[in-house]
């Protein structure tokens, strides 16, 4: 690992101006830049630590209504705080990766990262949440944009992320054994106005609506609505865990589960 200037700001506009320095990079739970910059993968000159900012932290809500997540809240703090409000997303949460990730990874890193496998943009995703940052709020259907890919401009913060509640909401995901990412995982929402379905893990695109089972489970919300869809396996990932086809199937599986848990 390089040596490099560790800075830990006790505000959002203290957090911005470090970040304008040139080689600074932005450090929330660290889950996976750190192992980056060991790898020497990466070699940011400052790190801007986000986790002392307060107004980052915890979680607020109205019952029914919405859920409000600080970006630095921990994983394990939304499985803990968010069950009165958000259930599925609360549980969500509880299943990423072990107690030391979910004691250190943020929700804000893990969307600003926007890995392909990870769980939480599936939930934002399919809750039709609001990314805000220091400078704007981002619709949940703008803010994804491929793998490893976002609407953030360069230095612009998450600050907190605000969650619809649903009024029935499931995730259920196959476990990559190893990295406990998901192999394939879907995140369904239904809402008065009709249902949003998210999968990750599966796409090479990333996180993305699958909006054959959208309108399906809309007219229909039980598992055996999707029983006939077919997810499209020349959009998927393959590789040494599964082949597209296999986890296109995963897709109709994981949905009508989630649908039953729902």
């Amino acid at each position: 690992m390089h040596n490099f200037e560790f800075v830990k700001p006790a505000s959002v506009a203290e957090a911005v101006k470090a970040l304008s320095a040139g080689g600074a990079q932005a450090l929330s739970g660290g889950q996976t830049l750190m192992p980056t910059m060991k790898q020497r993968l990466a070699a940011p000159d400052v790190l801007v630590s986000l986790t002392g900012i307060a107004e980052m932290q915890g979680v607020s809500g109205r019952a029914g209504a919405s859920v409000t997540i600080g970006a630095a809240t921990t994983h394990a703090t939304v499985a803990r705080e968010a069950a009165a409000f958000y259930p599925a997303l609360a549980a969500l949460a509880g299943g990423i990766g072990d107690p030391a990730v979910r004691n250190r990874g943020t929700i804000g890193g893990s969307l600003a990262n926007n890995d392909p496998a990870a769980c939480y943009p599936s939930a934002v995703l399919a809750s039709g949440a609001t990314i805000v940052t220091n400078a704007r709020e981002i619709a949940a259907d703008d803010y994804f944009q491929g793998l490893f890919s976002t609407a953030l401009d360069e230095g612009e913060i998450i600050t907190k992320v605000v969650f619809p509640i649903p009024q029935k909401a499931a995730y259920v995901k196959f476990n990559q054994p190893a990295s406990r990412f998901a192999l394939t995982g879907v995140f369904v929402a239904k809402f008065a106005d009709g249902v949003r379905v998210a999968v990750t893990g599966a796409s090479n695109d990333g996180v993305f609506r699958w909006t054959e089972a959208e309108a399906a489970l809309s007219a229909d919300f039980r598992p055996e609505a999707v029983a006939g869809l077919t997810a499209d396996a020349g959009a998927m990932i393959g590789d040494l865990h599964g082949t597209p086809e296999y986890r296109a199937a995963l897709v109709r599986v994981l949905t009508g589960r989630a649908v039953a848990a729902a």
